[in-house]
Order: structure tokens, then C-alpha cells, then sequence
């Protein structure tokens, strides 16, 4: 255990000591075996994490390495994290006699530490982090533990000092946790219902309660940020990313498809020659899914 005097990186021990579920584990050292001695730590967040559900879901996890060259094997593979972070993969392994899936994403330590600031205008990074992470292995290494408490502290703060500045009543949790998950949300091509930034805050609303009272007295200041600019920038992004998931992500065309389908209940109905060629399918189903507002 990491010993710390902050009230927030009091939490942020917790839960990172809270055990994964046995599937999760599973799934995890399956991930870390595929790209080897590199990976620093793991860690588990999601809806998976918040519903405590891993039966027929698709798991969410971040491996975060020590450096590029020594998790991939091809130097197209590490250009690409390193220019557009982060990778993702699926995966799917069997464990308890169940087939657990996860989808994983993998950067470098250091380049997390750095995304999560407060210098970072895309808050890809810093609000996925704001919300509760479970670590499911690690090395054992204290400082290492101690730098993972403070890169998702630093994620907290700077997602705080972003919402303090949309709300005029800081001590307001609940109005200042969701709006600003609506605004983050906003910034990438989220197949999301409106409602769901208020549901990330109402199941862990204790947790996010005990935060802003934390950050308070720490006296954080707010930090305007141009949402126009950042939305902009942020979907562009999105694009990016998908489109090099389309050489990482296997089955990546149809598990988007199921992913837009799930939270928007559009149904996205992909031919051979789209699974084929995820790039050039891209653009008009794109434009389909934003006509029709399925995407924002």
C-alpha cells in the first residue's frame, strides 16, 4: 500500500487495491503475454468495472508499457501508438469455462502521465481516468504504484479544474460531474444516450461527492477550455484512431457495429465488402450514422 496524506490519493489506493474478478485476471495476463516483458501494469475501468458484470460483456483494459519498441513486434505498429495513442486490440480467452472477451488498450507510462495533464486540451485520456480504476496487475514495484496513484490523481484534478469552470457552484457534485461527462463525451464520435453522463456519476455518486470535497480544500482553480476547439480537434482524433484500429482491432468493422447498436439501438448492417475494407466503407457509413444522429 502507498502511503499519502491526500484524501483523493487516499481513494485512488483503494481502488486500485480492490481485487479483479478472476475472469478479469484472466483476460489481463492473456493481454500481457501477448506483447511481453514491456508491460509496466494493467489496469480495469469501464462498465464492466462500474456494473461489477464480466458474463457476455466486452471487458475494458489499459496495458501500459515501458516503452513502444519493446511491446511490438513491427515498427509501423510503435509509430502508430506513439503518433496516435492509444492502440487497441481484442482479445478473447477462455477461463472458468466461459469465453471472456476484452477490448485493451496499450500506450506508454509516460506518455499517459503526460495526456492526463493539465497542458493536454483533448480530455480523451484525463476523463476516462477521472472515473473509478481498478488495477489487476502490476509489478511489484512501489514506486510504480505510487506513479499509477499520482497519473490518475493528476487525471482527476485537471478533469475537476475543467468542470469547475463550467458550473458557477463548485460544491454543486452532481451538476459538476455531468456536465462535464456530457462535454467530454462530446468531443469524440460517442454512440452514447444523453442520459449516460448522469449515469457515470450516479453509480459511483459517493465517490465523485468525496472528490469534490477533496479538491476543494486543495483550492483547485478553474480552467476554461474552448469546448468548440476541443470538440473539433477531439472528433478528428476519433477518426484517426478508428481508422488504425481497422489494422489492429480484429473484427474491429463488426464490433463497432455492435458497439453503435448497443448504445444508440441503431442497427449498422455491414456487407463482406465493408468488413473487407473498414477504410474505404468508413466515410459513408459515417456520414449515415451523423445524418441520422446515431453518432454525434
Amino acid at each position: 500500500m502507498v502511503t499519502t496524506t491526500s484524501d483523493l490519493e487516499t481513494l485512488i489506493e483503494r481502488e486500485l487495491d480492490t481485487p479483479s474478478p478472476a475472469a478479469v485476471e484472466a483476460i489481463a495476463e492473456a493481454a500481457r503475454s501477448r506483447h511481453g516483458s514491456g508491460i509496466a501494469a494493467i489496469l480495469f475501468y469501464g462498465s464492466c468495472y462500474r456494473d461489477g458484470i464480466v458474463e457476455d460483456r466486452l471487458v475494458d483494459l489499459y496495458l501500459l508499457a515501458d516503452d513502444y519498441r519493446s511491446v511490438h513486434t513491427n515498427r509501423f505498429s510503435a509509430w502508430a501508438n506513439r503518433l496516435v495513442p492509444p492502440n487497441v486490440y481484442y482479445l478473447e480467452t477462455e477461463a472458468l469455462g466461459e469465453t471472456v472477451r476484452a477490448k485493451y488498450a496499450l500506450m506508454t507510462l509516460d506518455q499517459l502521465e503526460t495526456k492526463v495533464g493539465r497542458g493536454t486540451d483533448n480530455p480523451y485520456f484525463w476523463a476516462r481516468f477521472a472515473q473509478p480504476t481498478g488495477l489487476v496487475w502490476c509489478r511489484d514495484d512501489d514506486a510504480l504504484k505510487k506513479r499509477l496513484v499520482d497519473i490518475l490523481g493528476k487525471a482527476v484534478r485537471t478533469t475537476f479544474a475543467a468542470a469547475r469552470a463550467l458550473t458557477h457552484d463548485m460544491a454543486a457534485s452532481e451538476a459538476l460531474w455531468t456536465m462535464i461527462f456530457v462535454e467530454t463525451y462530446r468531443t469524440e464520435l460517442r454512440a452514447e444516450k444523453p442520459y449516460r453522463a448522469a449515469e457515470i456519476y450516479q453509480s459511483a455518486s459517493a465517490r465523485y461527492d468525496r472528490i469534490t470535497r477533496a479538491l476543494i480544500r486543495e483550492g483547485i482553480e478553474p480552467q476554461p477550455r474552448s469546448w468548440g476547439r476541443t470538440r473539433r480537434r477531439g472528433k478528428l482524433l476519433s477518426v484517426l484512431r478508428l481508422m488504425k484500429a481497422a489494422f489492429t482491432f480484429t473484427a474491429g468493422a463488426d464490433y463497432l457495429a455492435w458497439k453503435i447498436e448497443r448504445h444508440s439501438g441503431t442497427s449498422v448492417e455491414l456487407t463482406d465488402w465493408q468488413r473487407r475494407h473498414p477504410i474505404l466503407a468508413s466515410p459513408p457509413i459515417l456520414w449515415r450514422l451523423l445524418r441520422t444522429k446515431a453518432v454525434r
